[in-house]
Order: structure tokens, then sequence, then C-alpha cells
């Protein structure tokens, strides 16, 4: 497993690391969960991703469970604050002081740990000042709860505005956490260039586009059973938009050139997103410990121009790049 520097902090991080949105709590029970989660340990992988919303706290509390145990300095545990937590009141959301002060209580209680090594605002707050908001992670960071504090899903304006605060106030955002594939590349003309020039580092989410990219899903055939595709808490609505059969047609064309490359088409996907310098991490999700071991073999790889020619051959216009979809995934008000 190699490591990367996360932006341009001195934090390495693994350049795999494993997140639990929806398996953990969720999908998977918890003795599944926590064999994945000691597989990633002894492949490597150090960087540990979740947040309070996955299954409204309960992946905290599982991943917590699973690395309980384990050298705490060996482990960077990163976590998120935005999405509505418990039952949902006035101020059991969004980035307000209030929020992010009891959110950072409840995610260490349940992660079992004094702090953790990435905080990240899950969405921008566009019902909070974005003054409070940086002042209250500012706190968080001096208050010793999180070392490093980042972004997820934020236009490059939004980071550029929150990066001025700050470093007013004495620290930096140094991550962003955006969606990234061969098939959803909306970062790359905005985010992926300020974030450049202000020292950010992308930990990106859905490398294989929810399992797409391992071209188990075929174009006009039925999903697999027990597939992302045919469960009922969230893994069917996230993969919808993939399911079209020009997109797995297109898909299916990478097949001779993962081969030709001695890879999985997982391995193949992971090591695309891999190939783009300003990422430090791909976060993987697995439901059995051996999809994993797959994965994490990606790690190393650098794939030659020509691959990547290939790759975009085969995808042609089935890739999604405008890079003003990033400001859809700031919800209009605070949800609830």
């Amino acid at each position: 497993m190699q490591h990367r520097y996360l932006g341009n902090s001195g934090l390495k991080i693994s350049e795999i690391a494993y997140g639990n949105w929806l398996t953990h709590g969720s999908q998977v029970e918890e003795d599944a969960a926590t064999a994945c989660v000691r597989q990633a340990l002894d492949e490597g992988i150090t960087t540990f991703d979740t947040a309070d919303i996955y299954a409204n706290t309960k992946a905290e509390s599982v991943l917590g469970r699973a690395l309980a145990g384990q050298r705490r300095e060996s482990l960077e545990i990163f976590t998120k604050v935005y999405w509505p937590t418990g039952p949902g009141g006035p101020n059991d959301s969004g980035l307000s002081r209030k929020h992010i002060m009891e959110s950072i209580n409840g995610s260490l209680t349940r992660l079992q740990t004094d702090y953790v090594d990435l905080y990240q605002a899950h969405r921008f707050d566009v019902e909070t000042p974005l003054e409070e908001t940086m002042q209250a992670f500012a706190d968080v960071v001096r208050s010793g709860k999180a070392l490093y504090i980042g972004v997820s899903e934020w236009t490059a304006e939004q980071i550029r505005e929150g990066q001025t605060l700050a470093r007013q106030l004495g620290f930096s955002l140094i991550s962003s956490q955006p969606q990234y594939s061969m098939l959803w590349r909306v970062i790359e003309d905005e985010v992926v260039p300020t974030s450049e020039e202000l020292g950010l580092g992308q930990i990106v989410w859905s490398p294989i586009a929810q399992g797409v990219l391992t071209g188990k899903y075929k174009p006009g055939e039925p999903v697999p059973e027990g597939s992302r595709a045919t469960d009922n808490q969230g893994g069917a609505e996230n993969i919808g938009r993939w399911l079209g059969d020009d997109v797995l047609e297109a898909v299916a064309r990478l097949r001779p050139i993962a081969d030709a490359a001695d890879l999985t088409m997982a391995q193949l996907a992971v090591a695309w997103v891999l190939r783009n310098t300003n990422v430090s991490a791909a976060i993987i999700g697995a439901s059995r410990p051996e999809q994993v071991t797959d994965n994490v073999k990606a790690s190393g790889v650098l794939l030659g121009d020509d691959v990547m020619a290939a790759i975009d051959d085969a995808l042609g216009d089935v890739v999604i790049r405008d890079a003003s979809l990033t400001a859809q995934q700031t919800p209009e008000s605070r949800p609830s």
C-alpha cells in the first residue's frame, strides 16, 4: 500500500481508503463489516472514512468497534458533519456552531477516539454564515478534537471562500471529497484546479461508480441478485443513473483494456482515479473481504497514456463532465 500527502499538509494517508457509506449499519451485518475492516488493515489501509449520517450514526459506531484495539497513531480516521442525525430537530443538521460542536462530540464517542484526523463539512450550508462555520471548525481544531478540516462536494467558489476565512483564523482546509470516476469527471475543470492552487487534495468517493465499473451489470439483462442495484436502503437509488444500456455497453468495452493491463475492471477504475495527481486517496467500500483484497491491488499501478486514451475512446460520450453539476450538490435549504 502506497501513501500520499493529503493536499499541502504533512499528513500522509493510504492512497486507497476504506469507507462505510451504504454498508456498515445498513446493508452489511456487523460481523461482515468487521471482517472487511480487518481485511483492510491486513492489506495496509490506514485511512478510514465515515460520516455521522451513514445509517443515522450506526456506521460510526460499527467502525469504532471494528477498530478498537488498534494503535490509534497508526490510523487516519475521517468523519463528516452536515446531514440530519437524531430525530431531525431544527438544529440537528447544517453547519451552525451548535450542530458542529454537538456533532463532533457524538462522533468521537461513537468512534471510540479522542480525536479524528480529518473533520469534513459534508455539504455547504446556505443557511449558516460561512464565518460562523469556519470559526467553529477553528475551535474544533484548537480543542484537539480534529487535527485537520476538509469539505465534501463544495464548488470551487465555496472552497476559495472557505479557505480564505480558514487562513484568517489560523488553519487551512486540506481536502475535498467529491464523487469522481471514469464516468463522472465534473471536478476536473474547476474544483481540481482551484484545489491545486489552494493546497487541497481530493479524497474521491465512488471511484467504481457504485460497482458499475466492475462490469457485473450487463446491458439488456436483469441486475444481479444481492447487488447494490437491488438494495432498497439507498443503493438502488444511487446506482440508477449508470444502468442505462448505453453506459453498460461502454463499460463492457473497458474489459479488454483491463485484461491487457492484467487488471480486474475494479482495479482499472481505482487506478484511473489515482492517475490524477490531485487525488490523495480513492475511497473503496466492501461487503466482503475479498473485494477489499481485489481493490487494493490498484495501489501503485500507473496507467500509461495509451491506456488512458483507450479508456476515453471506449467510454465516448457517456462520460459526464459538466462542472456546473457540483453546485447541484449544495442543498437549497438545510435538510431536516
